[in-house]
């Protein structure tokens, strides 16, 4: 096997060599041959190896694997390098249902979550709802209109956000820790409540490659191809805010990774969606992954939220990308 096909193993065989050593990464070291001895359920090291570190691991993949496949296919729908997976408000959104559950609700959860996890998953989801019918209300051009109610949506449910923290300053502390983005204390639960809804908004991208591919040459190159415009964008935006939404319900809002994986991944397999999408989703992953393992020692013993490593990391890629746009 040669060629594209094979950077994608490639970067699979990264994130698993990554993911491997991180079982070691953390305020106990361990060697590889107790990580080995742990995996298997021996010696005194099975219960952080299994309990706390290997679901952590996953679950930091799975997010990058969303962001990462979510901001691919956002810089291809709208044609803009700076695109990224909270471009129509799944950010905002999801931190209002967070802050709503925190405020008024128990620990009650449903479909795999806890409460403020299904409460950002829900709040994420319903702001895309809330961009895309404004898009459709406004006029006939969907992908251009996406992109200005997304703003417009993001800026007023922000707003909402900021004055609950005001009106309620007693959780403010526990909100604004959400908002950072973290993955510590996270356990299997939210490993198995994310998996099923990334994966059906990943592989859902992935089957939309072909007319994504359609979409980022234009939208009147598009319908020339006999493309149902605001279908696929729905379908698109549908599925990019899935695997958005279950990510920030499990870790909260993790800014630049869905907008540095795919171009890093551009740089690997080019950029055909049939190849970008998997690409950006690993590329994402192994980020995340990394940025964790940073996290968790960069300023041991205290650990660092990981949404606030990334956002270091990544403002001045940002930049980079913002000079190269504007040339």
């Amino acid at each position: 096997m040669s060629g594209r096909p094979a950077r994608i193993l490639l970067l699979l065989a990264i994130l698993a060599v990554v993911g491997s050593l991180s079982l070691g990464v953390g305020s106990a070291r361990l060697s590889p041959a107790r990580i080995a001895a742990a995996l298997v359920g021996e010696g005194s090291d099975a219960d952080i190896v299994w309990d706390l570190r290997l679901p952590r691991i996953i679950l930091a993949a799975l997010v990058g694997l969303a962001l990462g496949a979510a901001g691919a296919a956002y810089q291809g729908l709208f044609r803009n390098p700076l695109a990224d997976p909270y471009v129509i408000g799944a950010s905002t959104g999801s931190a209002l249902g967070a802050t709503l559950v925190m405020i008024l609700a128990g620990d009650a959860g449903a479909m795999g979550f806890g409460a403020v996890s299904l409460g950002a998953f829900l709040g994420a989801m319903g702001a895309a709802g809330l961009v895309y019918v404004t898009a459709a209300w406004w006029g006939p051009a969907p992908i251009v209109t996406l992109l200005l109610a997304g703003t417009a949506v993001s800026s007023c449910l922000g707003a909402v956000v900021w004055l609950l923290m005001v009106l309620h300053d007693q959780e403010l502390a526990r909100i604004v820790l959400w908002m950072m983005g973290s993955l510590a204390g996270r356990s299997w639960s939210a490993v198995i409540g994310g998996t099923p809804y990334i994966a059906l908004g990943f592989a859902t991208l992935c089957a939309l490659a072909r007319p994504l591919d359609a979409l980022s040459l234009g939208e009147q190159p598009a319908r020339a191809l006999g493309l149902p415009l605001r279908r696929m964008s729905g379908m698109v935006v549908a599925a990019a805010s899935l695997a958005t939404a279950a990510a920030v319900a499990v870790a909260g809002v993790i800014g630049f990774v869905g907008l540095i994986a795919p171009h890093v991944a551009r740089a690997f397999v080019g950029a055909r969606h049939r190849y970008l999408i998997p690409a950006s989703g690993l590329c994402g992953a192994i980020l995340l992954v990394l940025a964790d393992d940073l996290a968790r020692t960069v300023a041991a013993p205290t650990e660092l939220p990981v949404g606030v490593l990334t956002a270091i990391l990544g403002g001045p890629f940002f930049l980079v990308v913002l000079r190269r746009a504007v040339r």
